[in-house]
């Protein structure tokens, strides 16, 4: 029992800390939505850890979509709530702390301190189609077109600005066909982009807005990518096979695109001396 508790030690911390929000949330808010939601939530990115760490193949793929459609589908076709970046701005506006201004703390402002860009890796909706195409390595340097997601993130903030400047009727119907046409942007983009650049994380590298929240959160994230030098043959695998260009040679919080490590494992089980650990 002590052994597989020490082996699977980080997914049942990931699994406690949503657990911890979903009973403080029904509890204060007296609402079985919250305490069902993220317990689902955690429930599959724990799953998807644990199977990862286990080098289960597919295990991303399983949390990607149990989370990804679970949010796409029920939260935001059914059940009509903007879970993108404009329903963030709108819900916060209105003041009103639940659905997407619940969800982007808990996983994309608060949790990045202790799993980075997880989020990115296991639940994101985008994300779970774009790992299905075919290039999961990057072909070439990295490009410097990341200012893109800068005007993209303003774009969002003034979309919602310019609703309420000029008391747009019926908001909700606005929001939800905002949520829909949105969606069908961004997977358009990624997938056109992932093309010409062969490069299927491209669109996260240089269109997506949610990194303005992830990135300066996950340079503090407690779970990272190290490497055991001693055991290193520089062979540099695990750079190459980085679908983020992360330098996971380098330990410190400085290293190249050290802030958008997805937790993919990819450079764990390229790496043929086993130095690379998730400590």
């Amino acid at each position: 029992m002590k052994k597989w508790i020490k082996e699977n030690k980080i997914p049942i911390i990931m699994w406690l800390i949503f657990e911890t929000v979903a009973i403080s949330l029904f509890l204060t808010t007296k609402n079985i939505f919250y305490l069902l939601n993220f317990t689902y939530i955690g429930t599959c990115v724990a799953v998807g850890f644990a199977l990862m760490i286990h080098k289960v193949k597919y295990a991303r793929n399983v949390a990607q979509f149990g989370v990804g459609l679970y949010m796409l589908i029920y939260l935001g076709i059914f059940s009509k709530e903007n879970m993108q970046i404009e329903g963030f701005w709108y819900y916060l506006f209105l003041g009103v702390f639940e659905a997407a201004t619940i969800h982007y703390f808990v996983a994309k402002i608060g949790g990045p301190l202790f799993f980075g860009r997880g989020w990115c890796g296991y639940a994101c909706w985008t994300g779970m189609i774009l790992d299905l195409l075919p290039y999961k390595t990057p072909k070439g340097e990295r490009k410097r077109i990341g200012w893109i997601r800068y005007i993209v993130f303003l774009l969002s903030f003034s979309f919602v600005v310019a609703l309420f400047i000029f008391k747009v009727n019926n908001l909700e119907k606005v929001m939800f066909w905002s949520f829909i046409i949105g969606n069908l942007i961004y997977y358009a983009l990624g997938i056109v982009l992932a093309f010409i650049f062969k490069d299927n994380r491209a669109f996260c590298k240089y269109i997506c807005p949610i990194t303005l929240f992830l990135k300066p959160v996950s340079y503090f994230s407690y779970l990272r990518i190290k490497c055991d030098h001693d055991k290193c043959i520089e062979c540099k695998k695990c750079i190459n096979s980085c679908p983020m260009n992360v330098d996971m040679l380098d330990d410190s919080r400085k290293r190249k695109n050290g802030t958008e490590c997805i937790l993919c494992f990819n450079c764990v089980k390229e790496c043929p001396k086993n130095a690379l650990k998730l400590l």
